[in-house]
């Protein structure tokens, strides 16, 4: 739907007005303007909202990012420089309006490094406009170290806005028009074609050695497929990243950074993988926004209740979710069960009202198992 053929509700309509005081006539940026903390439950359309205002900036001091992706280059850069400034300098260059989606701290060693940025930015006098399923006082809610936060909390009700978006529809169970980017992907209850294949075995089984069995005609298929794409990509680096695998294990073996995961499948393109061997390993939301980068299509496997998984589990998918949803990538998700059975007996995990909520954005399908 065309941004100038949206029907704003009464939330949205209060906000978007709110944003556009922050433009002068000829829609740039005021200097040293306050900024402001847009907040409510999901799919209420904040990211809509925000990201209508940014499109009609006449500036190239503008700058928006989902804030995992921004997260995770901030780290990567200050690991670099050994310095904030250094690293916020050249990740916004000379921007004098700065956007964040989905801004959460739910770490306290990720609390440490936003109070950082979040001076460094507010020191530049930028305009930021932040987007957030939490009240600024929601913010890192464990309260073991929540305390420690507060200063922080009481610098961003100083230097921003706080406005409540939260209408009472949640505007991503309204479905229209084709499907594209992520709402291209579906969401199948029921086993994935191999653990059809399996006779039913979950995702996670193994055979006497370790390995997970796999059809006889497939893993040379695949072999034969992944060894002539790696030619065609004529040697590229991504391509030697992509093709690992052992005779002990049919999955492939991905890089990630100077790590790796298991894969069921991967090329230039997509990547299949297994819930166990994503959301049970110790991968973070920047591992996810690397694979995302190089992965336009994902499959994920083997999806369970998440109430009888350890919650770091369940809040890797809620990060995967995220990180797949703002980069617009397709993404097909064989589970257990519906998205309100999946998730139910997990609110406590952080964020796991969003996942829900983007989950219903996709296709909504039953697989049964194949009898021959």
């Amino acid at each position: 739907m065309e941004a100038n053929s949206i029907r704003l509700d009464a939330d949205q309509r209060r906000a978007a007005t709110w944003l556009d005081g922050l433009l002068d006539r000829r829609r740039r940026p005021l200097k040293r303007h306050r900024g402001v903390y847009l907040h409510g439950r999901p799919g209420r359309g904040k990211t809509m909202v925000m990201d209508r205002f940014f499109a009609t900036v006449d500036s190239n001091l503008e700058r928006r990012f989902h804030f995992h992706t921004f997260f995770a280059a901030l780290h990567t850069e200050v690991h670099a420089s050994g310095s904030i400034d250094t690293a916020i300098d050249t990740l916004l260059g000379k921007a004098r309006l700065v956007c964040f989606d989905e801004f959460h701290v739910h770490d306290i060693g990720d609390a440490m490094l936003i109070t950082r940025m979040l001076d460094a930015l507010f020191a530049r006098h930028l305009t930021l406009v932040v987007t957030s399923n939490y009240a600024p006082s929601e913010l890192l809610p464990n309260p073991l170290f929540h305390d420690h936060f507060v200063p922080t909390i009481d610098r961003i009700v100083a230097e921003l806005d706080v406005l409540t978006l939260d209408g009472p529809l949640d505007y991503r169970t309204i479905t229209g028009g084709a499907a594209t980017g992520f709402r291209a992907g579906r969401y199948i209850v029921g086993p994935d074609p191999v653990s059809d294949w399996l006779g039913g075995c979950p995702a996670s089984s193994t055979g006497p050695n370790g390995a997970r069995p796999e059809p006889p005609s497939s893993r040379g298929n695949r072999l034969d497929r992944t060894s002539a794409e790696a030619a065609d990509w004529g040697g590229r680096a991504r391509a030697r990243e992509v093709v690992e695998t052992t005779d002990s294990d049919p999955r492939i073996e991905v890089a990630v950074g100077n790590r790796t995961i298991r894969a069921r499948s991967a090329d230039a393109d997509a990547i299949t993988v297994d819930f166990a061997d994503l959301c049970a390993t110790p991968t973070s939301a920047a591992d996810y926004v690397h694979l995302a980068e190089r992965f336009h299509t994902w499959t994920l496997l083997g999806v369970p209740l998440l109430r009888e998984v350890p919650p770091d589990w369940a809040m890797r998918l809620v990060n995967l979710v995220d990180v797949l949803y703002d980069a617009d990538r397709p993404l097909t998700v064989y589970a257990d069960a519906p998205v309100a059975d999946l998730v139910d007996g997990a609110h406590s995990v952080p964020d796991i009202a969003r996942a829900a909520s983007r989950l219903g954005e996709l296709s909504q399908t039953r697989r049964s198992l194949s009898v021959s």
